[in-house]
């Protein structure tokens, strides 16, 4: 018997296997993959004609990475472009196309089992690949490899259209049952519908903390920011002082100073004296990052507070278990009588996560904990701002979304789960081209959404819902305007 979906355990070292990926994952930064089922269906039946007999999909049905969860970069979406989406939704044509490929399989499973198969030449890149048991009965797959041409083959006395870059099943050797190529359903056009009005926003701002708040936590150095945090927070403040004497040479010229700071990852705030001077992140590629700018500083004692971010943990790569996170070094500052100073062995207090999270702002009795203000008083496009409101829960049975294209960077609660960090203001870049299902498959081909946030839409499970009175709770870190987030409902 073929198991075309998931193995049995206990036979897996004895069956030729397959695994296939249905897409890449979407990467915050990049555009979103996908892969058309004529090539994924291809890539199977090839591997099926070449006498594999066990194949998976990563993934069949997509998710989502609730919480923080994801990975180095990875967004919270974890679609994958699957037969059946985040949402639970069949994506069509892609959920039918490969059931009737299965189907297709499944009706040449007694030659499939009783026979290896015999390879026939019927052009330059076209051939036949025949699987006759002695018991009788016959199976054939006829491939055409030419990512251009439909060919026309003649196969045991018979014509056979063969388009391009593709494979045709015939259960018993005569009569075409399916063609990788040839799509028989419509796509879903699956869509995004607004639900409900607006949202009544209250804000409250998250404080800049200084070294006399954080003292117990310090050293004269500057640490590796997993090591500190154990993951119990996306974020660690790097806190110090520098002193300015009131004869500095920059208070004449107006040339302010020029403070560098080199960070391992993956996104880093500056504020000096309360005040945002900056912000910068890295890429799945590359996470490292370097602020350097022109800084306002006053004589006497200036604060500086660094913001790290870490997006994610790791998960594969070359020693992936001894990649930094955090501010490292050095950490100068140009542009002083003396010259360039180095503060990075200087004294540094360290604060792990936002005020808020131990107030649990995401939850009733942490809401009620802090005074909120709303109307003209609300926060808008601020960094650092906790947001709340409420919703009553939309009608019907529509998988539910919220649409975070209005914000920065942050996350998400709801009913006080998290749904995962949000990062609208990270642009997709990359190649997106019209889609050819022929030809090899990379992970850059067959892109979309190049210019536009890597993920726009949120998923908020219906069982995370009450009917009405649902507490929303949204941490922005760069700054965003929340009276533009909508609630959004999934349709086929």
């Amino acid at each position: 018997m073929i198991n075309y979906l998931y193995p049995c355990l206990s036979s897996i070292s004895l069956i030729s296997r397959l695994s296939r990926f249905t897409i890449r994952y979407t990467k915050f930064g990049g555009p979103v993959p996908s892969r058309p089922a004529e090539d994924l269906a291809f890539s199977i039946a090839r591997f099926i004609q070449n006498n594999g007999s066990f194949f998976n999909y990563y993934m069949y049905h997509g998710g989502t990475n609730f919480d923080r969860t994801s990975g180095l970069f990875v967004a919270t979406s974890y679609d994958y472009d699957a037969p059946i989406d985040e949402y639970g939704l069949l994506n069509q044509p892609k959920w039918q196309h490969l059931t009737d490929l299965h189907k297709a399989i499944k009706q040449c499973e007694p030659a499939l089992v009783s026979s290896y198969p015999t390879v026939i030449s019927l052009g330059k890149n076209q051939e036949a690949h025949v699987f006759s048991p002695k018991s009788g009965g016959c199976a054939a797959f006829l491939s055409n490899y030419d990512p251009k041409y439909s060919v026309r083959v003649n196969f045991q006395n018979l014509p056979y259209n063969l388009p391009p870059w593709s494979v045709s099943i015939l259960p018993d050797c005569k009569t075409v049952v399916y063609n990788t190529a040839i799509i028989g359903t419509k796509a879903s056009g699956a869509k995004m519908a607004p639900s409900g009005g607006g949202f009544s926003w209250k804000s409250f701002n998250e404080e800049i903390p200084s070294t006399a708040e954080s003292d117990k936590l310090a050293a004269n150095e500057l640490w590796e920011q997993i090591n500190v945090t154990r993951d119990s927070s996306d974020y660690l403040w790097y806190m110090t002082e520098v002193n300015i004497v009131p004869n500095e040479g920059f208070q004449k010229t107006g040339k302010s100073p020029v403070l560098t700071v080199n960070s391992a990852g993956h996104a880093l705030s500056v504020f000096v004296n309360g005040q945002l001077s900056g912000i910068v992140h890295g890429g799945l590629k590359n996470p490292k990052v370097t602020y350097s700018g022109n800084v306002k500083l006053q004589a006497g004692i200036n604060k500086i507070s660094l913001l790290s971010d870490a997006v994610g943990l790791p998960n594969i790569g070359v020693h992936y278990e001894k990649w930094n996170a955090g501010v490292l070094g050095p950490v100068t500052l140009s542009g002083l009588n003396s010259g360039t100073i180095d503060l990075s062995n200087q004294r540094w207090s360290y604060l792990v996560g936002l005020k808020g999270q131990p107030k649990s702002l995401q939850t009733d009795k942490g809401r009620s904990s802090v005074k909120w203000v709303k109307r003209s008083l609300l926060a808008q496009k601020q960094p650092l701002i906790w947001y709340k409101t409420t919703f009553n829960a939309p009608r019907g049975n529509d998988p539910v979304a919220i649409d975070m294209r209005s914000m920065g960077k942050g996350e998400i609660w709801v009913n006080g789960q998290s749904i995962g960090r949000h990062w609208s203001g990270y642009i997709a870049k990359g190649s997106c081209n019209p889609c050819n299902y022929a030809g090899t498959y990379n992970e850059n081909k067959c892109q979309t959404d190049c210019g536009q946030p890597s993920q726009k839409w949120y998923h908020i499970p219906r069982s995370w819902l009450k009917p009405s009175r649902n507490q929303l709770v949204v941490f922005e870190e760069w700054g965003g305007d929340p009276t533009k987030i909508s609630l959004v409902t999934r349709t086929a």
